[in-house]
């Protein structure tokens, strides 16, 4: 499976944005679905993710209280609300799909696919 971010763009310090991460040909519900972000010279930070089976979830420090993470089956798609947001979270989002952990999620980039890294979303927060 594929996945693919969207919804970033420019927002000022303490506004909101959703994200969405989609696919085509398989069913979200079956994958947990992991958000990740980048900025230039930094590794790969896994931020929050949700589960399957369950829609568990589980969030970074970082963003804790600040973001959620949420399931829409019926538009299969997979969400991350961000609310409060800070210069410091601009980065490029990612989403990815992890089919082998059964009713869990980690935050770890090792548990998901490398297949299932698809194109990135810009997030850019500033006044």
């Amino acid at each position: 499976v594929q996945l693919q971010a969207s919804g970033g763009g420019l927002v000022q310090p303490g506004g909101s944005l959703r994200l969405s991460c989609t696919t085509s040909g398989s069913t979200l519900d079956d994958y947990a679905i992991g958000w990740f972000r980048q900025t230039p010279g930094n590794e790969r930070e896994g931020i929050s993710c949700i589960s399957s089976p369950g829609d568990g979830t589980f969030y970074a420090d970082s963003v804790k209280g600040r973001f959620t993470i949420s399931r829409n089956s019926a538009k299969n798609t997979v969400y991350l609300q961000m609310n409060s947001l800070k210069p410091e979270d601009t980065a490029v989002y990612y989403c990815a799909a992890d089919g082998e952990s059964i009713g869990s999620c980690g935050l770890g980039h090792y548990y998901y696919d490398e297949h299932s890294w698809g194109k990135e979303t810009q997030v850019t927060v500033s006044s």
